[in-house]
């Protein structure tokens, strides 16, 4: 995978890789409606769509995002409020964003819609990535990399397919019998496509898994194209009958879920136990937006990477930044040690974008930090902090989610085909499926008393800064982090004390943080008192992470034998990064809607993996 170099003839993008054109010279505004959107007869459709249904498109190349941008258009003038459209497509060279700033210019008509994308669109890393707009009336996952590998990893009915990509004779490796094989398989009953080509080998192989295929006029110089329909025996995955859910916690993972089931029209009952959402785990100080990552790329470190740009741009959708909510200040994890040093050097070596992150010596590191620092080590721009409360309550105030403080949930019933959340009281609330985000009280409910949860106490040291030690630029990281000043507080931390509850602040685990701060950066250090701090009359925070014993969180339902049960917990010292795409990814699961993950990985994330849950 690599950016793609751009040659600029006449001022339009022509790729110097495959000696082709992104669109028609003409007018790729006007190929576009004609190839893919008047042949995949979507006005019309669209306009038959009923509140509450989807509708899925696939596209093969995304290319200058053209296609996107015009179907968005049409969505936006036709289909009923409360449908949604997901736009799914693959891409193996994605344009870096200042090129693709300068080839959707060339569409004026479009700048509103191309600006929101502009917004999101970052230089792309290899994997999944899902972009929101419209309030999530329309998502774009974009699937990185090469076609072969992405799309069999699609969860999803495609209703409409864009074949597009650079044309079969210059793009020979993607146009081949493996991808009409998996578009056969990926779509939905009566599903169409249409493309730009006409190749007889294309129609042909269209043909020969399932597509009836025409020839119809083309677009300007072009005097045949194609289109279809799938003519495929197969039954379309139903959308709930009830869009109703009770999530129990309200946390960073039980808000988030509240909020992308809120985001699809559900009604939801959010419960938690205690008197503010974000009182334990997640009622930190500051959290630290991190993407640990490992050279070798595992199941976690993809989860890992993809959460956090979905975090991020999730971040600057719903709270401004500012100095109590979140600062995008970056982040520094330094080479504090050789193993780490080798460490950062496999994850350099990955080939990700450099605006992800970048090495830096230790010169660069002390200039970026504004503090000296010892070692060097790789640079996070787009990092930086959160005020993980704020974020919950910015979660949690999402229209369709009602909040009950102060309700503990004692026990799960069964009743009906409903699912009731009972208290000391009674019942709570009903509804037809029942998420719960609890961490380790999880175990509490019989259905999922035998989870192999773990909890891990954590401290956190709050410092109060100094006049010096508000100089402190960026977030600095080794086995722990340092973060700049909030409401005149460094926060300091954490520790990790294995299969312990107890969240009483110990001095001990203050000394524990300090030497950290001592290794991390002697001169900020001293700046906030150095020796002459005093371990017990620090102020800090303890909590419980919850995880598993292979580090991935519980995602999706707990079994077959309770239809409707299902967790978002387990994301240890990641759930900044991760919680927010596992609600997504849940989600998807409920609505029978494309996934925002690769299937291996939510298969990963399934609790059915563990054979506790196992019916």
């Amino acid at each position: 995978m690599s950016t793609p170099t751009l040659d600029w003839q006449d001022g339009q993008p022509f790729s110097t890789q495959y000696q082709d054109i992104y669109f028609s010279r003409e007018s790729g505004i006007a190929e576009t409606r004609h190839v893919f959107l008047e042949q995949n007869s979507l006005a019309e459709r669209w306009r038959q769509l009923q509140p509450g249904e989807r509708f899925v498109v696939g596209e093969t190349g995304f290319g200058t995002g053209l296609n996107f941008l015009c179907a968005w258009q049409l969505w936006q003038q036709i289909a009923p409020p409360k449908a949604t459209l997901h736009f799914v497509s693959c891409e193996l060279h994605p344009i870096a964003p200042e090129e693709l700033r300068r080839a959707l210019a060339l569409w004026p008509e479009l700048a509103s819609l191309s600006g929101e994308l502009l917004d999101q669109y970052s230089e792309m890393a290899r994997g999944w990535h899902r972009l929101t707009f419209a309030q999530g009336r329309l998502v774009l996952t974009l699937l990185i990399g090469d076609v072969a590998d992405t799309l069999p990893q699609l969860q999803a009915q495609v209703d409409a397919w864009f074949l597009d990509g650079f044309a079969p004779a210059k793009n020979p490796d993607m146009w081949n019998t493996d991808l009409y094989q998996t578009m056969a398989k990926l779509s939905a009953p009566h599903a169409t496509f249409a493309t730009f080509t006409s190749a007889g080998e294309v129609r042909r192989s269209l043909q020969s898994v399932g597509f009836q295929v025409e020839k119809v006029p083309g677009y300007g110089k072009k005097r045949e194209i194609l289109r279809g329909k799938f003519q495929g025996n197969v039954e379309r995955l139903p959308s709930p009958s009830q869009r109703e859910a009770i999530v129990i916690g309200a946390g960073m993972a039980g808000s988030a879920t509240a909020f992308s089931l809120a985001q699809r029209g559900w009604k939801v009952t959010l419960i938690e136990r205690h008197t503010e959402i974000a009182s334990e785990a997640s009622g930190n100080h500051q959290g630290i937006l991190y993407a640990r990552l490992s050279p070798r790329m595992s199941q976690l470190s993809e989860l890992t990477l993809s959460g956090y740009q979905y975090t991020l741009r999730q971040l600057n959708r719903l709270m401004p930044e500012g100095e109590n909510r979140w600062q995008r200040c970056g982040l520094l994890q330094l080479a504090f040690d050789e193993h780490e040093a080798s460490r950062l050097q496999g994850i350099a070596a990955l080939g990700l974008p450099a605006t992800l992150f970048h090495p830096v010596n230790q010169v660069q590191a002390s200039e970026i930090a504004g503090v000296d620092l010892p070692f060097g080590g790789l640079f996070f721009p787009g990092s930086g902090w959160v005020h993980p409360p704020a974020l919950c309550k910015a979660l949690a105030s999402a229209s369709g989610i009602a909040l009950h403080l102060q309700q503990e949930v004692l026990e799960l019933r069964q009743h009906d085909g409903r699912w009731q959340a009972v208290g000391e009281e009674g019942v709570i609330a009903e509804a037809p499926v029942v998420v719960v985000a609890c961490a380790a009280h999880t175990r509490r409910f019989a259905q999922t008393s035998q989870l192999p949860l773990r909890s891990i106490r954590g401290q956190i040291t709050h410092l109060p800064a100094t006049a010096e030690s508000q100089s402190l630029k960026t977030v600095l990281c080794t086995e722990g982090y340092a973060a700049p000043v909030r409401n005149g507080v460094h926060t300091v931390g954490a520790t990790y004390g294995n299969l312990e509850e107890d969240i009483d602040v110990r001095a001990v685990d203050n000394i524990e943080n300090l030497a950290m701060l001592a290794q991390l950066s002697p001169q900020f250090y001293g700046m906030l008192g150095g020796n002459a701090l005093q371990p017990d009359m620090l102020a800090g925070r303890a909590s419980c992470r919850c995880n598993v014993a292979d580090y991935l969180p519980l995602v999706g339902e707990v079994s077959p034998q309770w239809p409707g049960l299902s967790l978002n917990i387990g994301h240890g010292s990641r759930g900044l990064i991760t919680a927010m795409l596992a609600a997504e990814a849940l989600a998807a699961q409920l609505e029978n809607e494309p996934a925002p993950l690769p299937d291996k990985l939510m298969k990963a994330l399934s609790p059915q993996r563990l054979k506790t849950v196992r019916s």
